[in-house]
């Protein structure tokens, strides 16, 4: 069996993104919510957003399932994630846990014949990502990764416009990710630590996002990378703990339409809380998208430039159905993952809701990471394995 560049095998993998198949799915969308963290409250209340019902939370204590089960109304608190995981009354579990839970906590549920929406990154390697990936098929179980910036309205308009051809033949695509919450030595996360978090942190967090949200708006595929990485300091927290993952990512791409680009990926850049930027250029025109302003669409051309409102008469279908509120009140991170719950439930009952990001995508997101860890690595360009290269060790 061929090598790749990323260390993995390489096979022809079939199954990968096929729709949901399997026994009859329940109207109801009853959930767990495994973790107690920030993520886990975001998931509760999306849920509950769109009448669904969390049923239980597990935490890695009781006492802190205790405390977010009475903060959030909910009927029970477990210490044991499994034993909700295997709960009869349990359609759907949210895994908002630390990195190195995400798959054996995944792959239970799937066993178990519930439906998952797991947190990103989906596995903290790609083999291990494919397994998930190859599980989820098999099950016939709806098995989401949340990408939610793919649920902003202008983000959408933004794929909408480069599909119908409105700004030419796409030849430049740049921005970056930038946040500013690990800046000093003294803050420190266990996203820090590979053990718990993985070999790769700023980009397997963020930078994961900025990539899906390139590849999702034009359609294409990165196929090669040139990438380093840098840390701002080799030790975090109050014992001085040693790192080893890194602050900063800088890297060039190509896809397989022939688009050229640069990213910069970055948790340390004072004053920058969540900026996501994409800005893609054609023959016609150019795009760009901010995630920290997402009521507008900045488009410019030769002859005219100006801002796209997320009220604009001519906004294109799938733009449209995504906006929840009346124009002036500002839709966020909070609303995007409420369209993530919603388009979930719908696929649960039998649509194929468009843009809906599953755990193949995780997978592409994870042999990205790989793949720019390696060139990173060995100061060189990397060929970005095709999913249908992608097999098990």
């Amino acid at each position: 069996m061929e090598r790749n560049v990323t260390g993995m095998s390489v096979k022809k993998v079939t199954g990968l993104g096929d729709p949901p198949s399997g026994p009859a799915i329940p109207q109801a969308y009853r959930a767990a919510v495994v973790g107690t963290g920030f993520m886990g409250r975001v998931h509760s209340h999306a849920v509950r957003a769109n009448g669904g019902e969390v049923v239980g939370v597990a935490g890695s204590s009781h006492a802190k399932a205790e405390r977010f089960r009475a903060r959030h109304g909910i009927a029970r608190a477990h210490t044991d994630a499994l034993e909700l995981i295997h709960s009869p009354d349990v359609d759907v579990v949210h895994v908002c846990t630390p990195n190195h839970l995400h798959a054996p906590l995944s792959l239970a549920a799937l066993a178990a014949g519930k439906h998952v929406v797991c947190e990103k990154p989906l596995a903290t390697d790609a083999d291990t990502a494919l397994s998930m990936t190859t599980a989820a098929g098999r099950s016939g179980r709806v098995a989401v990764v949340p990408f939610v910036y793919r649920f902003h309205p202008m983000a959408r308009e933004a794929r909408a416009r480069v599909a119908a051809g409105s700004i030419g033949r796409v030849g430049l695509a740049h921005g970056g990710y930038l946040q500013d919450w690990l800046l000093y030595p003294e803050e420190d996360n266990w996203r820090v630590d590979p053990e718990v978090g993985g070999p790769t942190r700023a980009f397997g967090d963020i930078g994961s996002h900025w990539c899906d949200m390139l590849e999702f708006v034009t359609g294409d595929r990165i196929t090669s990378v040139s990438a380093q990485t840098s840390r701002i300091t080799d030790a975090r927290g109050e014992d001085g703990r040693a790192v080893t993952t890194e602050d900063l990512v800088s890297f060039q791409f190509a896809t397989a339409g022939g688009v050229v680009g640069t990213a910069v990926i970055s948790q340390v850049s004072p004053g920058r809380k969540n900026q996501l930027v994409l800005e893609v250029s054609g023959t016609e025109g150019s795009l760009r998208f901010d995630q920290e302003r997402p009521e507008t669409l900045w488009a410019g051309g030769r002859t005219r430039t100006g801002l796209i409102w997320r009220d604009d008469p001519e906004l294109s279908a799938d733009a449209t159905r995504l906006v929840s509120l009346p124009v002036g009140h500002p839709q966020g991170y909070q609303d995007c993952f409420n369209a993530l719950v919603a388009d979930t439930g719908a696929a649960i009952a039998g649509a194929a809701p468009d843009g809906l990001p599953v755990f193949a995508d995780g997978l592409r997101a994870a042999v990205l990471a790989e793949s720019v860890l390696v060139s990173a690595r060995e100061r060189r360009w990397v060929d970005v394995p095709t999913m249908s290269e992608v097999g098990p060790a």
